[in-house]
């Protein structure tokens, strides 16, 4: 009852006002971006959604206009070189995800769930696909992000999201979501180059 109808309601709800609440700062943060590097403000990038199919992600533009599109960060050599200053900014603080409302409003999205990967990023997909976690809209935040983020090696950040997709509840929809607003001010779990990154500055 929750997972297929509370949830999506609350979601559209809570997005719609998002929407409506947030949009004078989004103005001002694309301001910024226009500014501080040519190129458009948004970011769109194709990511898997709810069962393997595939939709454009929103996010504020934080890379200059010359990065490889389809690379995931952790895949990129020198990421940090890529970065805008908006964007060093935008990343840390995890603004540059505020577009992704729109997806969620749109029923792309949930507040909620596994973070969707990159339609190219097939071992995480298969990871996700062994703990039905593939069965679930993706999400702006959940389980993984809230137990280390980028510091989670692929199997670790899997083995997180199909515990979340296995018990999808209200209680702990409210408890990743205020956790995420802890993780946000602290700057938790954000590492530059993304998942595996931090296990390849531990090699070193």
């Amino acid at each position: 009852m929750y997972q297929n109808y509370i949830k999506r309601l609350l979601d559209f709800i809570l997005s719609l006002a998002a929407v409506i609440i947030l949009a004078i700062p989004m103005g001002i943060i694309a301001l910024w971006i226009k500014l501080d590097s040519p190129g458009p403000v948004m970011f769109r990038q194709r990511r898997v959604g709810r069962d393997r199919t595939y939709f454009n992600i929103l996010k504020f533009r934080t890379m200059r206009g010359d990065t490889p599109h389809d690379v995931p960060t952790h895949l990129l050599k020198n990421a940090d070189s890529y970065i805008t200053k908006s964007g060093a900014f935008l990343r840390k603080t995890s603004l540059d995800e505020l577009p992704q409302i729109y997806n969620i409003l749109a029923g792309q999205m949930s507040i909620v769930g596994p973070r969707p990967a990159l339609y190219n990023q097939y071992d995480l997909i298969e990871a996700r696909e062994k703990v039905h976690a593939n069965d679930v809209r993706p999400g702006l935040t959940g389980l993984a992000q809230v137990n280390g983020r980028d510091e989670l090696p692929i199997d670790v950040k899997a083995k997180y999201d199909g515990e979340y997709a296995a018990h999808v509840t209200f209680g702990m929809d409210c408890s990743i979501f205020f956790r995420t607003i802890g993780y946000v001010f602290q700057r938790r779990g954000v590492v530059e180059g993304g998942t595996g990154a931090m296990e390849e500055q531990k090699k070193k």
